[in-house]
Parts: structure tokens; sequence; C-alpha cells
């Protein structure tokens, strides 16, 4: 069941984020260099429902998410901030996101091949292997404690520091500070195909915690509390198909294959699909240090684009606005460093 669950989610999720071309950094490029912030508000306005219907199933007691792991009640500070901008800058030698690569996979890109191999191999050694040991003793010894509260929701601090129950207004006030931000242009409020990618954006990210959070009551086999993330579970599926100690496939794994599987049936059905590769060797090393970049600083902040900054806002964990706005400046760095003046192994042909 939870593969097939994860399938589910993902093949919404790939096949809309075709269709409209749904790219975390499509949307920062536009808002930064054509004053665009169409693509931008879809990406706020996904975070916005996953957010409020999130909290909903949370403070309705359908869901317990105070085992979710992006909310484990320390804060790794130094993860968060580094591995955003590793990612950040990951993100832009390659031209998209571990999400957009595994969309742009699906419509037949074998460069995005590379890039998903890379990154599950990076996460891989990251998180368990050569480069696990550096992590948890440079990075992860350093995480702070919040004291006594329960988790690292920022509802939950509130409520644990001044000794009220906050969750609900905190809740509400974000939801409301992010709608009304995406909504807030008038001519992004007559763009019905962008809304209506945001809300089912969320609206998936939603269904991860409440199908992860249902099978955890169910089944015997221990399950991790989960939403959409595209960092270690491209290693998760690396790992199943190549070892018979891999263990069986999660959520994430089943999420994996659905976002490459409704990418390319939106692809095939708009007639979108394009073989593409590497046009040279340059290139090809951009891409590889991109994704290397990625799977790594992934680990470290524990979440990618989608990871910390949707599915990460969905339950107000405190390292969601810190590992974004890390990520932002990272892919900042690493545009102008491209546009401006990279070494010429990394300028992009693309």
């Amino acid at each position: 069941m939870l593969p097939l669950a994860g399938l589910l989610c993902g093949l919404v999720l790939g096949a809309v984020a075709r269709w409209n071309h749904f790219c975390t950094l499509a949307a920062l490029e536009r808002h930064w260099f054509a004053n665009d912030s169409t693509t931008l508000r879809t990406w706020v306005l996904a975070a916005a429902v996953a957010l409020a219907s999130t909290q909903a199933l949370a403070l309705s007691g359908t869901i317990d998410l105070h085992e979710a792991f992006v909310l484990e009640p320390r804060l790794n500070l130094i993860g968060s901030i580094l591995g955003g901008l590793l990612f950040g800058i990951g993100m832009a030698l390659t031209g998209t996101c571990a999400f957009g690569a595994l969309v742009r996979l699906g419509g037949g890109s074998l460069r995005s091949l590379i890039v998903v191999v890379a990154i599950a191999l990076a996460a891989l050694s990251t998180q368990r292997g050569l480069l696990g040991h550096w992590r948890q003793q440079f990075i992860e010894s350093l995480s702070i404690g919040l004291g006594q509260a329960p988790t690292q929701s920022i509802g939950d601090l509130m409520s644990h520091w001044l000794g009220l129950p906050l969750q609900l207004p905190m809740a509400l006030l974000a939801a409301t500070a992010l709608f009304y931000w995406a909504l807030s242009d008038s001519h992004y409020r007559r763009n019905p195909r962008a809304i209506v990618t945001g809300v089912l954006v969320g609206v998936c990210v939603s269904f991860g915690w409440l199908a992860t959070a249902m099978l955890r009551e169910r089944l015997f086999l221990p399950v991790q509390l989960e939403s959409a993330s595209f960092v270690m579970p491209p290693g998760d599926l690396l790992l199943s198909i190549i070892a018979v100690t891999g263990g069986f496939p999660d959520y994430g794994v089943g999420l994996v294959v659905g976002v490459v599987a409704g990418a390319a049936l939106a692809a095939r059905v708009h007639d979108d699909i394009r073989w593409e590769a590497c046009d040279d060797a340059r290139e090809l090393s951009r891409h590889l240090l991109g994704a290397f970049l990625m799977g790594t600083g992934g680990v470290l902040a524990v979440g990618c684009t989608i990871g910390q900054g949707v599915s990460a806002v969905s339950v107000m964990a405190l390292s969601a606005p810190i590992v974004f706005a890390s990520i932002c400046l990272g892919a900042r760095i690493g545009l102008l460093w491209l546009l401006e003046g990279a070494p010429a192994f990394l300028s992009r042909s693309d």
C-alpha cells in the first residue's frame, strides 16, 4: 500500500507539473530576471493549500504529525543553511531541481536521467555512506535543542514558549499570509490553469501526510511519516533496484516512479516527448556537479525545494523558511555565476 499510495500521488504531481511547467528554478528566474511572478505565485499557492489542508487534518485529529521526520525537536541550523546553499547552487548548474529533473525525465530528457542517478548516489553517500560520517561528526553534532517543545513546528514552539494553545492561530496566520501574496495580483487571479496547478500540488502534499499517517497506524511494519520530497527517495529507489537488502519500496519510492510516469503520460498526451542528451563534455560535467551538490545539500538540509519548501511548510517546520531562503540565495549565486563569469567547464550551453 505504501508504494501504491506514492505512485498514485506521483502520477498526479508529475502530470500537473508537466502540464503547467511547474518548476521552482524557472519560477525564481522569471521573478528575478523577467519581472514575472506568475509561476512563483503558483508555487506559493501550492504551499498555502498544503499548509491549510494539512493543518486542518492535524487539528481535527485525523492525523498526528508529531512523528514527522521534518519536525524533530532539534534545529540543524548549519545543515539547513549550508545544505540549502549547496542545493540552490546545484539547482542553478543543472537548470532545475530534483523534482524538476524527474518531470523532465518523463518527457524524454536523458540529461535528467544522469542528474537523477547522480542525486541518488550523492544522497546515499551523504546519508548512509562515506560522507555520512562527516555529516554526523561536523553537522548533526551541532544541532540546537529546542527545549521541551514536542516538535519544531512553529505552532508547537509558540505554544510551549508562551504557555498558550497557539497552533491554530499560527496556522491561520501563516496560511492567510501565503494565500494573500499568491492571490494579490489581479492578473494571476484570472489564470485558472495556474491556480488549479497550485491547488493540486498542495493537495498532493497533504495526501502524503494523510496516507503515511493512516498506513502507519494499520501496518505491522514501521512506516516513516512523510510527504513529497525528492532527494533521498531517488536513492532509496536505486538501492531497491540494485540491492536485495535495500528494503521494500516505501511511499517515497512509489512517489518518484509516479512522478516520472505522470510526466510521461502528460507529455505523450500533449505530443511533448523530446529525447535530449548533453551537448558536450562541459555540459555533462556541469550537470554532474550540480546533481552532486543537490544530493549532498538536500540531505544536509533534510529536504529539497518541495520537501522543505512545500511539505515542511505544510507542517510549519521551523527549518522550512531557513532552508528555502538558503536555496534561493544559492540559486541566485549559481545563476549569477553562470551568467556573469563561470569557469569554462561550467558555462551553460542550453
